[in-house]
Formats: C-alpha cells, structure tokens, sequence
C-alpha cells in the first residue's frame, strides 16, 4: 500500500536536504521519500514559483542548492479564505484567557502567523474588528495543578489531589485521569478515583494541589467517553436514565427551537405557541441550573420528583426576598 505523505511534508523533506549542502537532486529525494522523480520535480517548480525558493542545480555538483541562506520556507500554504479562518480562531482564544493553556495557543498562533507565505496578504485587524467574542465566565485553575493533571493524563500515570467540594471540605485522593473535558468556562477531569472506587468527575479548579505518583496505569477497554457521558446534561453523569418534560411558554417557545439542547430532545408545540422539550437525561443537577435559568418560563412536567425540587427551590428563593 503506497504511503499517505502530503506535499507539504515532502516541501519541508526537500527544504532541509537541500540546507544539508549535499546538492540532492530528484533521483536521489524521489528514492529516501519513495514517490516518482516527477513528483520531486513538480515540488521543485512549486518551491520555485509559487513559494519564490531561490533553487537553483548546480551542474557540477549534479544537485540543488539555495542561492541565498536566509531564505525561508513558509511552514503552511493557505489560501485567504483560510486566513481569515486563522484570524477568527484566534479571536476565539478569549474563552481561554486567564486559563494555563491560554498563552501556549497564543504562542501556537503567532507561530501560524509568523510561518504564512508573505504573496497571501489580509487585513486582519480590519476583519478582526468586525467579530467579538464574548467568552463565558472562567474559573481559575492553578498552573501547577494544569500542568501535572494534563502530563498525568498523557502518560496514564497517578496523580495524587488535595481535592476541595463546593462545601468547602477537602480531601486528598488519588485518581487515574481518563480524559478532560472544558464546559462553560471550566475545565473537568474524569477517571477512576481509589477513595470511592468509580469513575468521578473533577474540576480542576478545586484541585489545590497535585502531585505525579510513580504508578501507571491502562485505560479500561469498555471506557469510552462519549458512552460514559452517554445522555448527559452538563459534565455530571449518573446511573440511570430520567425522562424529563419540560413546558416552555410562547413567549420564548422560538429561543428553544433555535436550539438543539440535548441529543434525545423531543419537541411539542401546542395550540397556545408553548411547546415541550422532553428528553432522557442520566443526571438531574446542570438540567436543574437551566431550568432556573428560565424563570417562570419554564415548568417541569415530568417526573414529579424532578418537579417538586425545582418548585422548593424556587420556594427558597423567594423566601431570600421575604416572600
């Protein structure tokens, strides 16, 4: 089977021989890269006219060579329309400041930029200034605890946590990282935690402190992320599947259709303009913060457990404001 090996690759491969100073030619390039001595001679005349190499054969030596040493080869070929592609990306890196990842896809980015063909030209601050960005809030998570948790879950290795709740109590356990999943504005670790012996769910904003351990270990073969998150809403997973209805007044019945909230959401328009969202959902707790979010737009249906804690909390609420 001939091997997939793209032409920018084959460009950098001809680019760092031809730097060697050993005068390759196409016979020679075609052989260590196995593909036609046309093909090498098409990546000669590209590099020549498209990305003005200053190649030139010398005949004596029967190769290649660059005339001018300070000659760079642009690391990506990209058309405008990918450029501008690139741009909006990089306007999208503010859902990530103030996050430990930010400044290295910062510095992936100016290394895009700095590495693009100078014939493509674009007026990215132009463009740029016509899209913003509004990012969601972001939690804070300390470099240290980034840095360790994301090599830990590279390597299949041990990572021991001094781990706070929400209710400010803490604990220190000791958990193998399966994957890291970012939703609204944090970043979660998910992996086989020894202290409750299952696979929890961790923000990596509440880990105060985290430490490498010297034990490895082998992702479970019937672990899979997509079937673990399974019906989910949100980042937290339970045990068993809830079918849930949801009444939505007309005043916002168009905001919900806009949208595709869940993968098993079922839609019910009535007569009035209100409609109800039902779908299978294995845990009840972000479904719940969305539900509230809609105020009394929104009315859970089914099941009446579900309904009766939204009603006390709302409850609760009220009573905050003497009611």
């Amino acid at each position: 089977m001939a091997k997939y090996k793209p032409q920018h690759a084959r460009l950098l491969f001809i680019d760092r021989k031809i730097r060697e100073g050993k005068y390759p030619n196409c016979t020679t390039l075609a052989e260590e890269w196995e593909v036609s001595r046309k093909t090498i001679q098409r990546d000669i005349e590209y590099l020549r006219y498209q990305l003005d190499a200053p190649i030139e054969y010398a005949p004596g030596e029967r190769g290649y060579f660059y005339t001018e040493d300070q000659y760079k080869l642009p690391a990506i070929n990209i058309r405008e329309s990918d450029l501008f592609a690139v741009y909006l990306a990089e306007k999208l890196l503010v859902q990530y400041e103030g996050t430990p990842v930010y400044e290295s896809l910062c510095s992936v980015f100016e290394k895009i930029e700095n590495s693009l063909p100078s014939k493509i030209s674009i007026d990215g601050a132009a463009d740029q200034a016509k899209f913003t960005v509004l990012p969601p809030f972001s939690t804070t998570i300390i470099p240290a605890v980034w840095e360790t948790v994301t090599a830990c879950l590279r390597s299949s290795q041990r990572v021991l946590i001094h781990y706070r709740t929400p209710g400010k109590e803490t604990s220190v356990r000791e958990i193998d990282p399966y994957h890291a999943v970012r939703y609204e504005g944090d970043w979660y670790v998910v992996g086989y935690c020894h202290m409750r012996d299952e696979i929890r769910t961790f923000s990596m904003s509440r880990i105060l402190s985290a430490k490498r351990k010297e034990e490895f270990f082998q992702i479970p073969g019937d672990f899979d992320f997509k079937e673990h998150a399974g019906s989910h809403f949100g980042v937290h997973w339970g045990q068993e599947d809830v079918r849930v209805r949801i009444l939505f007044t007309r005043q916002v019945s168009d905001y919900v259709l806009e949208r595709k909230w869940h993968p098993s959401q079922e839609i019910e328009i009535r007569d009035d303009g209100s409609l109800v969202l039902s779908m299978t959902v294995n845990h009840l707790l972000e479904l719940k913060k969305w539900v509230l979010s809609w105020g009394d737009m929104a009315k859970v249906l089914e099941p009446a457990s579900f309904a009766e804690d939204v009603r006390l909390t709302l409850a609760r609420a009220v009573a905050l404001y003497g009611g």
